[in-house]
């Protein structure tokens, strides 16, 4: 499975380029911008198991830093305060890492 069976390039596209800028992601406008937010909680569990590259069932800060690249290779990694303040926005459990949960907490809210 990919992200481009779930979600449109070119949504991807957009959503890649409006926070091309070093310090300037914010997951809720990426999530719109890409049309995450718009997708089943089943979509966006699908999401998820892509974007856990190592299958630990969470999404890690150093998997987060790559999480751009994830929807276009040649996006840039995303910088470690952007890493820090995703995963707090979404880790409800305070275990420094994302949940499938807590993801697709995130995605909806």
């Amino acid at each position: 499975m990919s992200l481009t069976s779930i979600l449109s390039a070119e949504a991807i596209d957009n959503a890649v380029k409006e926070c091309q800028a070093p310090d300037s992601f914010c997951y809720k406008k990426f999530f719109k911008l890409c049309g995450l937010s718009s997708k089943t909680p089943q979509e966006i569990k699908n999401v998820f198991q892509i974007l856990d590259e190592d299958n630990s069932g969470y999404i890690e800060e150093s998997e987060l830093k790559f999480f751009l690249q994830r929807f276009v290779p040649s996006a840039r990694t995303l910088t470690d305060a952007e890493a820090k303040s995703f995963i707090s926005a979404a880790d409800d459990d305070n275990d420094g890492r994302i949940g499938a949960e807590e993801f697709q907490a995130m995605v909806l809210s």
